[in-house]
């Protein structure tokens, strides 16, 4: 999409991080925006300030991991502005511990959030799009957890499973004028690492007190607590995902951080081809 005057877009999570600082620079583009949250404070805030801006933007609360709510968010969009060009799936929470720490509220929290509602996005956006005829963009967010495991935490499975999400759809939709870029951020100033403060009830249990969590646990969540505070600022990124959707982008990176972590992935992949070559497959 080379020229984004007058489209629209619908942002999941822009209230905050990464999804406002795209809302930010869309919007200083000429795309009108919905914002879409759980968060309601947050979101009526962030709004208010970028309408100071003359940036028309507008606002709907919705928990996406509810299809429901996100189908509304959709309609309450198309009521506003007519027609969707864009659409950034990007709401996300680190939910869910590692091996040990499992509960299913923290599989079935983070799956809902990261995973499957990047899927309905897809599927309740992506028809709204075609349906105009002048194409569109679609970028959702992983993380560069979807390309480096780290741990097999549900964070890393739901990051895995929207770039693989994304790669695919990319192709299928293509010919349909659709283009789809995946985001992977490295460390980013964003508040994820509060997410539960939008934890819904039915998740109860999905996050353990920090008193219970293991002392090596809490070390950990600092580190990355401060990694994330001292981050990329979010409107630099929202530049980038401009970049990303004017020129298709397949991958949008953030910095080169955790360019050798992948590349150590891919060979250790490539390792494994390699010990098979040669070897011809008995049946």
């Amino acid at each position: 999409m080379k020229d984004l005057v007058g489209k629209t877009a619908f942002i999941t999570g822009a209230a905050s991080g990464i999804g406002l600082g795209v809302a930010t620079r869309l919007a200083q583009a000429g795309v009108k925006v919905m914002m879409c949250d759980i968060e309601r404070q947050a979101l009526d805030k962030a709004v208010a300030e970028l309408k100071q801006t003359n940036a028309d933007v507008d606002a709907v609360v919705a928990d996406v991991s509810l299809k429901s709510e996100l189908q509304a968010a959709a309609d309450a969009t198309l009521a506003r502005y007519g027609e969707v060009h864009i659409v950034h799936n990007n709401a996300g929470v680190a939910g869910g511990g590692g091996y040990g720490a499992w509960t299913e509220a923290g599989w079935s929290w983070t799956i809902g959030v990261n995973l499957m509602a990047v899927i309905w996005g897809v599927e309740i956006f992506g028809p709204l799009i075609e349906r105009h005829g002048q194409g569109g963009h679609i970028v959702n967010t992983a993380s560069i957890a979807g390309l480096v495991s780290g741990s097999g935490n549900a964070y890393n499975v739901t990051k895995y499973g929207v770039v693989a999400l994304s790669e695919g759809l990319r192709v299928e939709l293509a010919p349909r004028g659709i283009g789809v870029s995946v985001l992977c951020p490295g460390f980013i100033r964003t508040q994820i690492v509060d997410s539960a403060r939008n934890l819904p009830e039915r998740f109860a249990g999905a996050v353990r007190p920090a008193q219970a969590a293991p002392a090596a646990i809490e070390t950990w969540l600092g580190n990355v607590r401060q990694r994330v505070e001292g981050g990329i600022d979010p409107l630099y990124v929202g530049e980038l995902v401009r970049e990303g959707i004017e020129g298709d982008w397949p991958y949008i990176f953030t910095d080169n951080e955790f360019e050798p972590a992948v590349e150590a992935r891919f060979n250790g992949i490539k390792a494994g081809f390699d010990r098979i070559r040669g070897r011809t497959p008995s049946h």
